[in-house]
């Protein structure tokens, strides 16, 4: 039908009118925004279309939607004669095939779900004309709209009524409009190639959530897992258990201090979950004053499948830890049905262990990849060591070792590999978090040297190391230096079905500077090409339940039971922080056909009560600048003898460091941070600000962040269920007066900490008096069920008739769900 209008002269555009096109574009341009009539992105028919066959490759429409317009089509026609049909046939199946658009969201001007759909598509104006000249008796039979029907016989009020308000999406002129048809179905890059992607917030209110798994079980369920120790239950509708899952946080080893990498790190369910019940867990302790990694197996309880079995606890692994940081803290089972532990060095800088460090010594567990069969372990040892481990037969070897040279491996993941081909299947990808200057990306393979510390990235550390001609290391697939960023979150390659055009891209990011990245093999040159992710603008996002934001430190990815991509990240990195999110990845511009990916998730006994998910945040409709001076990365060069030209640099300090020291000059004035858990799994450190198309949250302060009414426990010994109650409100902490303090004010805090149980209401400064602060509340009276001390009823703010002596306090519990 486009073709013989534009031959007719009729709807083509002039030279004149041309120019004046292309003078808009370059002042307005427009910015694609795809989108179907049940405000979704289109998708390529998995069946070709017989009918609209304009949209048969891309669309809104599959095989039978094609053949319900086609069904109209012909009852509408079967009211006019020959010469009737001849003339208006053409009209009515391109005004109707319009639902197959890709723009069909547009042209029915129904961008925002609440409001009511067009029943006719918007016309441009002299095709409308033309339309209504010829063929206004189709009117009535095309549509229902009794408006429309009253304006029938007048054209200019008609096609009035059909025009747009963005007139760049009328039909048909939108087929030629090059700025909305270049690059249709493909996902949208800004000018700088940064790809456009959006986000759906799935959780919220997490303290740092560092783990997220499925069950694997056919049930969708997901398990999230915060850092003092807590794993809650989700179900698929995005509802949460208000009983954990599992909660050991009375013996994680945490601190009330920022940048403490101690805590609860990993956890993995075994592959056959569903029968035998078990997972695994890897955490901090400390055992008679030697502070340990230790990976834990526990069973499901045989009473409620959202609960573990607390006294199951079967300790399968424990290992010394010489300093605090560079602690690892990665579990998966890969394909071959084994358990791989990823440890850290050890700590410090520069892995001043021994000769050679940890990473390089193959007696040592840590800086390693470690691999076990803990299956038939009911009886017997624990684990056993498989039998083609590489380093068996080495005398000196650790036998679990699988491969070594690693520094600090933070999330890890294994490739479901292609959905049609399985190509990529079983590959390990892991981010290893860097030194001084290079964070980089590897896929991990048996026996192999992942060259720390001789180098880091593709660079020399250790100029003699890096010499030594027997280290025969592997480089990794990407390296990227520290002015992108300073501690890589490794992440996963998508394979789910969802968004076919993500397929194959390897998803990660960076924690410090908050960059979302991919990496994508090329199939030609082996070599795997950079791109970033930056959030959509414009229209990009404008689908009902997205958003274009995200807070910027981002601690780890996840896959649910289906393949699709979620991570994790939190505003704040403090322990009493509520602010940790995980997000799921969507692709605007392409989805997979409709009923292609639908699933029946098995039903669920739930004895727990169900706290409903209420998302929180909101699409930012402005557009932000994408101002900031690009970096190069480092792709895998072609293999030759690095040049040992530099040595360590161990006066450089790390990303610890930096973060702590960041840490120091916000909050000079407080002498004890929020209670139990690191920011958002510290190695990860201060981040960088200015970023590209970003839309990160939580530009600002740290201080500034935290929301009035935060509350943190601080005692000396550290013990994260009992202290003094400080609470933040007007951008200082301050204590509460015990004046009126009783068990009904301890319970609203308790609660507000995560514990499920007050034990007791303290007085008289039991925990110590907060003298370098300000006493902010005093008579306090709650009625226990405030979400917040500020909602109790108290004195005004800062006015109070008591000293220090009468700091009140709390120590809180969950012994019913096996709190040790």
């Amino acid at each position: 039908m486009l073709n013989r209008y534009c031959k007719q002269g009729r709807g083509c555009l002039g030279p004149v009118s041309l120019v004046i096109f292309a003078v808009i574009w370059r002042i307005t341009p427009v910015v694609p925004h795809p989108q179907c009539l049940d405000f979704k992105p289109p998708f390529q028919p998995p069946e070709e279309l017989t009918f609209c066959v304009m949209y048969k490759n891309f669309g809104c429409c599959d095989s039978a939607k094609d053949r319900e317009l086609m069904d109209k089509f012909y009852r509408i026609m079967d009211n006019f004669d020959y010469y009737g049909y001849a003339k208006c046939a053409g009209y009515v199946q391109d005004i109707i095939c319009q639902e197959c658009s890709p723009f069909a969201a547009h042209l029915y001007d129904a961008e925002d779900s609440s409001t009511p759909v067009k029943t006719l598509p918007g016309l441009c104006g002299d095709y409308c004309s033309e339309f209504w000249l010829k063929c206004r008796s189709t009117i009535t039979l095309l549509t229902g709209d009794l408006q429309l029907e009253e304006l029938e016989q007048d054209r200019d009020r008609f096609c009035q009524y059909l025009q747009l308000g963005d007139p760049d999406y009328c039909y048909p002129h939108l087929l030629v409009n090059e700025q909305l048809t270049r690059n249709l179905g493909r996902v949208t890059a800004n000018s700088e190639g940064c790809l456009q992607l959006c986000l759906e917030e799935v959780a919220n209110g997490l303290r740092n959530p560092l783990a997220m798994v499925h069950a694997n079980d056919g049930t969708h369920r997901f398990f999230i897992a915060e850092q003092v120790g807590l794993v809650w239950t989700y179900l698929p509708d995005r509802s949460r258990l208000a009983k954990p899952f599992l909660n050991i946080s009375a013996v994680v080893l945490t601190s009330p201090w920022e940048g403490d990498e101690r805590g609860f790190l990993g956890l993995v369910l075994h592959p056959y979950f569903k029968f035998n019940g078990k997972l695994y867990v890897y955490y901090s302790v400390e055992v008679d004053f030697e502070e340990k990694i230790r990976i834990s197996e526990f069973r499901i309880s045989a009473s409620d499948m959202n609960a573990v079995d607390h006294s199951s606890e079967r300790i399968i692994l424990e290992v010394d830890e010489p300093s605090s940081n560079h602690n690892g803290g990665q579990l998966l089972f890969a394909d071959d049905g084994y358990l791989y532990i990823f440890t850290g060095d050890g700590g410090m800088a520069g892995d001043p262990f021994g000769k050679f460090g940890n990473s390089q010594n193959k007696s040592a567990l840590l800086g390693k990849v470690l691999r076990i069969d803990v299956d038939n372990n009911d009886r017997g040892p624990l684990y056993t060591i498989p039998p083609d481990n590489p380093f068996i037969h080495e005398p000196q070897a650790r036998p679990e070792v699988y491969a070594y040279g690693v520094r600090n491996m933070w999330r890890c993941s294994v490739d479901r590999g292609d959905p049609i081909t399985r190509e990529g299947k079983g590959r390990i990808f892991c981010g290893d978090v860097g030194q001084n200057k290079y964070e980089e990306v590897d896929i991990i393979e048996k026996g192999k040297n992942y060259g720390w510390r001789a180098k880091e990235g593709f660079s020399c550390y250790d100029k003699k190391l890096c010499a030594n001609s027997s280290l025969d290391d592997v480089l990794p697939i990407y390296a990227y230096p520290h002015k992108m960023g300073k501690s890589v979150t490794g992440g996963y390659v998508y394979r789910g079905c969802e968004y076919p055009n993500m397929n194959g891209m390897y998803i990660f990011g960076d924690f410090m500077s908050g960059r979302l990245m991919i990496l994508q093999e090329n199939k030609r040159t082996r070599q795997w090409d950079y791109n970033e992710i930056c959030m959509g603008t414009g229209q990009t996002c404008m689908f009902p339940g997205l958003i274009n934001n995200y807070y910027q430190y981002i601690i780890s990815f996840a896959e649910d039971e289906a393949g699709e991509l979620y991570f994790m990240s939190t505003g704040v990195p403090s322990a009493t922080s509520y602010s940790g999110v995980v997000y799921k990845l969507v692709d605007p511009s392409r989805r997979a056909p409709p009923r292609k990916c639908h699933y029946d998730p098995l039903p669920v006994k739930v004895k727990s009560r169900l706290i409903n998910f209420v998302p929180k945040e909101k699409l930012v409709v402005e557009s932000l600048p994408n101002k900031r001076p690009k970096a190069k990365a480092t792709k895998a060069p072609v293999r030759h003898p690095p040049r040992a030209t530099e040595a360590p640099q161990p006066a450089t300090p790390d990303w610890l460091e930096e973060f702590m020291q960041i840490l120091r000059n916000q909050q000079e004035t407080t002498t004890a941070t929020p209670t139990t858990t690191k920011p958002a799994k510290s190695r990860k450190g201060s981040r960088e600000k200015g970023r590209q198309g970003r839309r990160r949250k939580g530009h600002r302060q740290l201080e500034s962040a935290i929301q009035n009414g935060t509350l943190r426990l601080v005692n000396k010994e550290g013990m994260h269920n009992q202290g003094r109650v400080e609470i933040y409100i007007q951008n200082e902490w301050g204590t509460v007066c015990d004046d009126l303090w009783n068990i009904k004010a301890a319970a609203v805090v308790c609660r507000q900490l995560g514990f499920l149980y007050v034990v007791r209401a303290s007085k008289k400064a039991q925990f110590g008096e907060g003298k370098h602060l300000r006493i902010l509340l005093d008579d306090v009276q709650c009625e226990g069920y405030e979400d917040s001390l500020l909602d109790c009823k108290h004195s005004e703010i800062g006015i109070h008739n008591c000293d220090h002596q009468e700091d009140a306090g709390v120590i809180c519990g969950n012994e019913e769900y096996g709190e040790y």
